[in-house]
């Protein structure tokens, strides 16, 4: 028998945790990471559109790989994966109410995924506010000649969304001779620069300058010298294993510099480093 004294609980179609204010649910999703907050969007017609209102979104192709089985297979998946999620929400975003506080991409350059990538980016930046973007950029083999071409064309593609970048990060490319500083000179919003294994071939001199720089972290890249020309924001320099037989680094206008990391092998045709500053300094 049912005992029609008993209260019943009104079925709204929607658990206690959608009923929360949205501020509280943007915070509950914004402790996921991208692949866990793109799936919420299931759950009831609430949660549909709040992964695409995160103010911080943070997009890394390793969020969608199987760490136990990365073969070539799951990398290409990982990869559409990444493309279909970032299209996905900065398409989706409501642009009368939000800022993209921080935009942070991190994905494999393989074939045409980074150039839908930059596209997307590009239209997020062209139709609303992005105060940091960020792209880390890896490669999945150590052939740099073949990547850095791939960059060169992945750059090419996009100079709207390198020309909105605040952060830039890239590992295992050659380049040009002219290409690092034509990139430096597209990315003028740049304030922070990372190379990892990049070069130009042997025996060449890096010449660059950039205005807004403020961080520049340059790591056991094979260049014979890097020439800071002019850097008048740049505030912290790290310079890792250098292969040159000369001294591998100078300065010319870093009126701010603060920091400065050197870190190498000492091997016996190295010479001693010696610091040397010109009296604007």
């Amino acid at each position: 028998m049912v005992n029609d004294s008993c209260p019943k609980q009104e079925d709204n179609g929607d658990d206690r945790l959608s009923n929360l204010p949205e501020h509280i649910l943007l915070t509950i999703i914004d402790r996921l990471d991208i692949r866990e907050a793109a799936r919420t969007s299931v759950l009831s017609g609430r949660w549909r559109h709040l992964p695409a209102m995160l103010s911080r979104l943070v997009i890394n192709v390793w969020d969608f790989l199987d760490p136990f089985n990365c073969n070539n297979d799951e990398i290409v998946r990982g990869s559409k994966a990444v493309v279909k999620v970032t299209k996905s929400i900065l398409g989706r975003r409501d642009l009368s109410r939000n800022t993209i506080q921080f935009l942070c991409m991190t994905f494999i350059l393989r074939e045409d995924d980074p150039i839908s990538i930059g596209h997307a980016v590009a239209h997020a930046m062209a139709t609303q506010k992005v105060e940091i973007a960020e792209f880390t950029i890896f490669c999945d083999d150590d052939d740099l000649v073949i990547y850095g071409r791939r960059f060169m064309l992945f750059f090419d593609a996009c100079p709207n969304a390198f020309g909105g970048l605040t952060r830039l990060n890239l590992e295992n490319l050659r380049f040009g001779e002219s290409d690092i500083p034509n990139v430096l000179n597209t990315c003028k919003r740049l304030n922070h620069l990372r190379l990892f294994y990049c070069d130009s071939g042997s025996c060449t001199v890096l010449k660059v300058e950039h205005a807004q720089l403020s961080e520049l972290a340059i790591v056991n890249c094979s260049f014979e010298r890097v020439e800071l020309n002019s850097f008048p924001k740049l505030i912290r320099i790290i310079f890792e294993g250098w292969i040159s037989f000369e001294d591998p680094l100078s300065f010319g206008d870093v009126l701010l510099l603060d920091t400065v990391s050197l870190t190498n092998v000492s091997l016996s045709w190295h010479k001693m480093i010696k610091f040397g500053f010109n009296q604007n300094v």
